[in-house]
């Protein structure tokens, strides 16, 4: 009987050690501090002068426009925009509308796009951390009843045109689509460009697939604000490495709940407030991971082109990748 307990206790042991080496070590950053730490580290404030209005849509230059342009070989266009979504769902809390104006053939749009349901991109006075925008400029300086008075989403009306490249996560795990809540790390990524043959590069635009709008079509809708698949802060650094311009994904990027203490959208932050980086959310992103598949071309030309509303903080977006 006394060889047997001291046997179980030892199974039990090497169970749970077996267990601990499993669970995945907290990354920074964890809480506050390690977050003003990596803001500091990964910011861009200054970087194209003290009145810059860009960010890093700087980095999309002449020779890359070129660059992208020379991608078209097939002559295959793929929106990344899901059709506007008119019913209330829980990741749709504010639908879009669409009224016919009686007698004419003349409608009306109206809707709240920012949030989890509508494809839109994010402009640069869209995040505040501790009452500044990106470059620092202060809230008071920049928030009016009229829109922002700077780095609204009207600087970029001569629209974007640089190289896309499909970062396409369930794919590389061979499933249909992440669980919500799951955690996108530096060697996920890395591993994708290892499996794509593709190599992230200065004035690129990644998007990550997580399968949303899958899972979304399978299992229907559900909260995603409070729980959603996507890329853990500690990605930052790479990103300002690799000189990333734009970023986007099939959700709003960050992963949810965000494994950073006291800050909900920790890659929001991050991106837009310290490097600059213009966010595009909520792009559906079943249709291009299906054409990348088909092509085997992970890399695309990339056209960016929001309505220049004077300090909009963002706009709706029908962005195209085209092969």
């Amino acid at each position: 009987m006394r060889s047997l307990l001291i046997g179980l206790i030892v199974v039990c042991g090497l169970v749970a050690s077996a267990i601990a080496q499993q669970a995945p070590t907290p990354r920074a950053p964890r809480n506050a501090a390690e977050f003003d730490e990596l803001f500091r580290q990964v910011s861009n404030w200054g970087r194209w002068g003290k009145d810059d209005q860009l960010g890093s849509a700087n980095l999309v230059t002449e020779t890359k426009r070129r660059q992208a342009a020379a991608l078209v070989k097939n002559g295959v266009s793929v929106s990344l925009a899901h059709n506007a979504i008119t019913e209330k769902a829980a990741d749709n809390p504010s639908p879009f509308e669409h009224t016919m104006n009686p007698g004419f053939f003349m409608d009306t749009y109206k809707v709240s796009y920012h949030g989890y349901a509508h494809s839109h991109i994010d402009a640069l006075c869209h995040i505040l951390y501790k009452d500044q925008t990106y470059n620092g400029y202060a809230r008071a300086d920049v928030n009016t009843e009229k829109g922002c008075t700077k780095l609204g989403i009207d600087n970029l009306k001569n629209g974007v045109v640089t190289r896309g490249i499909l970062i396409d996560i369930p794919r590389l795990k061979n499933v249909p689509y992440l669980e919500p809540g799951t955690a996108i790390y530096i060697e996920d990524i890395e591993a994708w460009e290892k499996k794509a043959g593709v190599k992230v590069a200065s004035g690129d635009a990644v998007f990550i697939r997580t399968g949303r709008w899958a899972r979304r079509e399978k299992l229907g809708p559900w909260n995603v604000a409070q729980s959603a698949a996507g890329v853990h802060a500690s990605v930052a650094p790479w990103f300002k490495a690799r000189g990333v311009a734009f970023a986007g994904s099939d959700a709003a990027l960050d992963v949810t709940p965000s494994l950073v203490e006291g800050n909900n959208l920790p890659v929001h932050t991050l991106f837009i407030n310290a490097m600059g980086i213009h966010l595009l959310d909520n792009q559906d992103l079943e249709a291009l991971s299906a054409t990348t598949a088909k092509l085997n071309r992970w890399e695309f030309m990339l056209t960016i082109a929001p309505v220049p509303v004077t300090g909009g903080t963002g706009f709706p977006l029908n962005a195209l990748a085209t092969f």
